[in-house]
């Protein structure tokens, strides 16, 4: 459960294996795709408050786990320059039966887009870039 400036390898993140009373796994990965809105992009870049990240990371993991019996919740968040065809999150949980860990899995995607203190920058073929809005970035305005 962390942050890493160095590419997640979907194969390696998938190796890991459950504890021997979780019958299901169910895996999201965030890949870097070539558009958004009608733009061109060609790569983004992460950035967060690393301390308080890590944090609510690791509180998400908890809450989740708990809360849907998962034998293992796994999160591994990529920050700094991603490009293009790159995963930029990686989220594994681990529970006795297949739809708590599907639940578990979306629960923690949903968590980090509006808890996660990261910032996504898109950049564009045309040389243009901008910050794009994170759910937290927005939380309780209406």
């Amino acid at each position: 459960m962390h942050l890493t400036k160095e590419p997640i390898e979907a194969a390696e993140f998938l190796s890991l294996k459950p504890a021997q009373d979780c019958g299901a796994s169910a895996c999201f990965f965030g890949w870097v795709r070539n558009h958004n809105q009608g733009r061109s992009v060609i790569r983004l870049k992460y950035e967060c408050y690393e301390v308080l990240a890590e944090k609510e990371i690791h509180r998400i993991a908890l809450k989740v786990r708990d809360q849907y019996s998962c034998g293992e919740v796994r999160i591994l968040h990529r920050i700094g320059m991603i490009e293009v065809g790159e995963i930029a999150v990686a989220i594994c949980a681990s529970s006795a039966h297949r739809d708590e860990a599907f639940t578990a899995c979306r629960a923690v995607i949903e968590e980090i887009k509006k808890k996660v203190p990261i910032w996504k920058k898109e950049v564009y073929a045309d040389g243009m870039s901008e910050w794009v809005l994170c759910s937290h970035s927005v939380e309780g305005v209406p």
